[in-house]
């Protein structure tokens, strides 16, 4: 067997970004519907236990004529001690959302069957490290590329409040080896109880704060923040299909407007040249 490396190279970039730019470029964007279907329909010539992750995904190695790549295969869908869920429907939601959204940070998803069961299959998508890890051993960040990483975490807050996700940690946030970010793992996202639909995660009053401070979004791309204004529950349903309830998609629109007052908030705050870009 041919070793799993060579076709995954079309998933990485080559310059760090000077402004700010979807994690997954134009010609790679334009190949999203390729993968979907070569995650649905390629043959399994192996898999493994991932080894990381409380979700027990499975890597499968992949293969369809002279294409090869890895992905994450995960059938997880339980209800947590704090009543939340954990389920593999939500991977592909996420995905969905992000593609309506524009972000375009999430490695494409698919639903496949593995071993008799169903669950969501994601495209491995190359990277240097997490932030985990540049965080643990000091990797430096090149001071051409601090903007950028600075404003996508940001966005990553902001998306994570429109989709509830306060499952985010540092391992699931890599970085390519020119500091673009992927984002990965959801399905503990789409929480829909009263306390995730009051309040964000992030923002002025949100959940999380750092030394008892609200942890914000201070600038975030004009044309993000247009997209979330044009969402309505239509156009999330039309998205997602059956990856999400009505309750959970009622949920996502409860929460689009508390982030969208937020970020006004931020704009009659500080001015709007100095939040949108």
């Amino acid at each position: 067997m041919k070793p799993f490396i060579r076709i995954l190279t079309i998933v990485a970039w080559a310059v760090i970004p000077t402004t700010l730019a979807a994690q997954f470029t134009g010609p790679e964007v334009a190949r999203r519907g390729f993968w979907e279907t070569f995650l649905a329909a390629a043959d399994i010539v192996k898999s493994e236990a991932a080894g990381e992750g409380v979700t027990r995904p499975f890597k499968l190695y992949l293969k369809q004529g002279d294409v090869e790549s890895k992905a994450f295969w995960k059938n997880v869908r339980e209800k947590l001690p704090n009543g939340a869920w954990d389920d593999w429907r939500y991977e592909i939601a996420a995905y969905r959302i992000d593609k309506l959204l524009g972000l375009n940070m999430i490695p494409p998803v698919i639903e496949r069957e593995f071993n008799g069961k169903p669950g969501s299959l994601s495209l491995f998508a190359v990277n240097k490290h997490s932030l985990l890890k540049v965080m643990d051993e000091g990797i430096p960040i090149p001071a051409e590329a601090a903007d950028a990483i600075n404003k996508m975490k940001y966005i990553t807050r902001a998306f994570d409040c429109l989709v509830a996700n306060d499952d985010r940690t540092q391992q699931n946030i890599l970085l390519t080896e020119d500091w673009r970010t992927i984002l990965i793992d959801h399905s503990r996202a789409f929480r829909s109880d009263p306390e995730h639909t009051a309040r964000l995660i992030y923002g002025q009053d949100g959940f999380k704060t750092a030394s008892g401070r609200p942890m914000l979004f201070r600038q975030l791309p004009r044309s993000f923040v247009q997209s979330v204004r044009s969402l309505d529950a239509a156009r999330i349903r039309a998205a997602v299909g059956t990856y999400l309830t009505e309750g959970e998609i009622a949920a996502v629109m409860a929460r689009r407007t508390l982030l969208l007052a937020d970020i006004d908030g931020l704009i009659k705050e500080k001015g709007e040249a100095s939040v949108l870009y």
